[in-house]
């Protein structure tokens, strides 16, 4: 199954919730919500710096992850990242792989 990173900066409105709600229960509710994608949520976290939140989940494709992107980020309350991660295995077989590149110019 595929795996995102995910990574969000909260807004003002978004931390005013966060507050009310607390850690714990925000992240029961993107737990819950990757879940009913039919991924699993591997690892969340609040973070000091540019990120106020992390998050790694396997989802069943890039579609699930998208839909879930657009869906957090029309709400407003925080902005997100999603980044696709790519195993080592994945990394080993794509090096295996002839590609016809150009330099610009060459």
């Amino acid at each position: 199954m595929p795996k995102f990173l995910f990574s969000a900066g909260y807004t003002t409105a978004g931390i005013e919730g966060l507050q009310r709600e607390g850690g714990t229960g925000r992240k029961a509710m993107f737990s819950a919500m990757i879940e009913k994608l039919g991924g699993s949520l591997e690892a969340f976290y609040y973070a000091f710096g540019p990120d106020d939140l992390i998050m790694i989940a396997d989802l069943p494709d890039d579609e699930s992850a998208v839909a879930m992107s657009m869906e957090v980020a029309k709400a407003g309350a925080i902005g997100i990242r999603t980044v696709v991660l790519v195993s080592p295995e994945t990394l080993d077989r794509a090096g295996n792989i002839e590609v016809d590149y150009r330099v610009p110019g060459a």
